[in-house]
């Protein structure tokens, strides 16, 4: 359904830096509303929403009206779910793979 790329969509990804190199400073890293996220990858707001709840992915926070905000790593996961999905895997067996790969060291 789609592939992401952080060069595409310039994300900032690839400008990650330690903060001895920003000079000292905290640098935020970029959290994405929901409609973002479906801007990007084409998935409904419902199939988020259904992901978040089943544990698939995950909000890094929320705003001060309550909206979900998700963090850059969002875009692989979701990439993950869509290709474990093409190749016939059921929902249960996608979120057994990637809690297994959470807990690796």
């Amino acid at each position: 359904m789609f592939e992401w790329d952080a060069m595409r969509w310039g994300t900032g990804m690839e400008e990650k830096t330690s903060e001895a190199e920003k000079g000292g400073r905290f640098q935020p890293r970029k959290l994405y509303r929901i409609g973002e996220i479906m801007r990007y990858t084409n998935l409904s707001r419902q199939t988020i929403h259904n992901y978040t709840v089943m544990g698939l992915i995950c909000e890094a926070d929320r705003t001060e009206g309550n909206q979900r905000l998700y963090g850059e790593d969002v875009f692989e996961r979701l990439a993950k779910i869509v290709d474990l999905k093409k190749k016939g895997f059921k929902m249960a067996d996608i979120r057994n793979m990637l809690s297994g790969e959470e807990k690796r060291p």
